[in-house]
């Protein structure tokens, strides 16, 4: 309980004609008496705190940048109507910044024996779950001079998931997958290795690929059409270690990381493949197997949400065996990493023969877009430097990138935008190409 701030300024008010008419304890106590009999009787018909009845309901889940609606349901129960303030309080990361004041306090009356709802829109700022705190009332008695005020524990968890703003990449995407498929252009062999129909010999095509079968049943020359395969395995390998903590614009690497893994999965799963999802550092951070093209994009941003970077250092021997044992027939491996040269020469490139004699591997990469902007600065002694700096960093990163593609590895090296269409173009090429 406490007085209010009314009850603060009757208080000064009515000292300034004691002061003036009677001073001393006989003024003192003829202007406190009715004031403090008024505040006990404003606190006697405040309706009490602790005999509330508060449930929670509306959104468990929401995309980063989107807003969820948090239902407060006030039940008063006793004989005296609320008149009442109230702090519904979440972690600070659950509302842009300043924003908090006007969306977490609320007024409300509730009538004696009525309930009444109230709504907190929450616009998250980063991924994970938000654990909703303390309910806070203050309630007022009628002469507004005195308050009870009391806590309420009612917990309720939002879950934020990732973005995923390459989205509005994918019909483009899926209408190159399907002119790759053959479903809008004639199909024409050679574009993979799967067999997909037959059709009459044109001048021009490979003799190879005529069904001698197929012609001796027929009059005229019958060849094969091949299509890329269907129902390839595809594990997308998120480097959960402390290069993935390196802030690239706005948010950490691994954001644009988990960003371009879902366009990947999106696109993949049209296209027929499995995928699968594997986040590792010194541990298996995340798993997800055996999805269905259905479940799939839903199983991977629950999966995502909470992942965050650890400042240790990648275990690469841990993480290709981990990878080996969860892809052991023939797969791509998509694993989405630093091109930064000590973690590649020391740790990746010792084990990376391992993944390559098996699976074809294909590595990407956020690149700093504000070292491409130094790069051409020039006018100044100081931008000079600058320039010289981002240009032997991005040597250094050529120099890796080459390296690996020497062991047979394609290579995606991309600034946050651009990293997940450049990664769904190398897919696509290497589906193409039949190396799937």
């Amino acid at each position: 309980m406490a007085p209010t701030g009314r009850a603060a300024l009757l208080a000064a008010l009515a000292s300034l004609p004691v002061g003036i008419l009677e001073p001393g304890w006989t003024g003192i106590f003829a202007v406190n008496t009715p004031l403090a009999l008024a505040c006990a009787c404003d606190y006697a018909l405040a309706a009490p705190v602790r005999r509330l009845l508060l449930t929670r309901s509306g959104d468990t889940s929401v995309r980063l940048g989107d807003t969820a609606d948090v239902a407060l349901t006030l039940t008063n129960p006793s004989r005296r109507p609320l008149r009442a303030h109230l702090r519904d309080a979440w972690p600070p990361s659950s509302w842009q910044p300043g924003a908090e004041t006007t969306a977490s306090r609320h007024r409300l009356t509730v009538p004696a024996g009525e309930r009444r709802r109230i709504t907190t829109r929450l616009r998250p700022t980063r991924r994970g779950d938000r654990h909703a705190d303390r309910v806070t009332i203050r309630s007022y008695g009628p002469l507004g001079l005195f308050t009870r005020q009391g806590t309420h524990r009612v917990p309720w968890t939002v879950r934020v998931l990732p973005p995923f703003t390459s989205r509005k990449h994918l019909p483009a995407k899926l209408a190159r997958l399907r002119e790759l498929d053959g479903r809008t252009s004639v199909l024409t062999r050679g574009e993979g290795t799967e067999f997909d129909s037959l059709r009459g010999y044109v001048p021009g095509d490979d003799t190879r690929s005529i069904d001698w079968r197929a012609t001796a049943r027929q009059t005229s020359v019958t060849v094969r059409t091949w299509r890329p395969e269907r129902d390839r395995h595809i594990l997308l390998v998120l480097d959960t270690g402390r290069t993935s903590a390196a802030r690239v614009g706005d948010a950490p690497r691994l954001d644009a990381s988990m960003d371009a893994a879902l366009l990947l999965a999106a696109l993949a799963s049209r296209a027929g493949d499995r995928v699968d999802l594997l986040a590792y550092d010194r541990r298996v951070r995340a798993l997800v197997q055996g999805r269905t093209s259905r479940d799939l994009l839903p199983s991977l941003v629950t999966a995502m949400a909470d992942l965050e970077p650890e400042l240790t250092e990648t275990d690469a021997r841990g993480l290709t065996a981990t990878a080996l044992r969860t892809a052991p027939r023939r797969s791509l491996i998509v694993l989405l990493t630093t091109l930064d040269a000590a973690p590649v020469e020391e740790g990746l490139l010792p084990v990376l023969p391992r993944l390559t004699q098996r699976h074809t591997v294909l590595v990407a990469s956020v690149a700093d877009p504000h070292i491409a902007r130094m790069a051409t600065a020039r006018g100044t002694t100081e931008r000079v430097y600058e320039a010289a700096a981002a240009a032997q960093h991005q040597a250094e990163r050529h120099r890796t990138a080459e390296k690996l593609r020497r062991h047979g590895v394609t290579v995606v090296d991309a600034t946050p935008d651009e990293l997940a269409p450049a990664l769904a173009d190398a897919y696509l090429a290497l589906k193409s190409a039949g190396r799937l």
